[in-house]
């Protein structure tokens, strides 16, 4: 598993995960997310690269996301894989974790939340 960040720009971090997010993908993100979760509002994390996800994945987007969603902040899931965003629906954390197919959908679903 890959993480980059490719964007950081003030309260708003853009990431990139590349690979498959099992239990050593999960490792592998699990410090850079956590600590991005804590120090941003607005978290994309794009998906397109995720060929793969396990519970265990799920567990450390959810807890970033909650850990944003404390501080009133939140993390959207850029263009999940069919499987990967069949996945999420299954698991019933579309509320949690938005779904977003564009670069403008997820800075209007931040800013959306940054305003209100």
């Amino acid at each position: 598993m890959e993480i980059v960040t490719s964007e950081d720009r003030g309260a708003t971090a853009r990431v990139a995960l590349k690979g498959r997010l099992d239990i050593l993908g999960a490792e592998a993100i699990a410090l850079p997310l956590a600590a991005l979760a804590g120090a941003k509002q607005g978290l994309i994390v794009d998906m397109s690269g995720v060929s793969f996800i396990a519970s265990i994945g799920l567990r450390h987007l959810v807890s970033a996301a909650k850990a944003l969603a404390r501080r009133k902040g939140l993390l959207v899931l850029l263009n999940p894989t069919e499987m990967v965003a069949e996945v999420l629906t299954t698991s019933g954390l579309t509320d949690l974790l938005p779904i977003v197919r564009s670069d403008s959908e997820a800075l209007a679903a931040l800013d959306a939340v940054q305003q209100g």
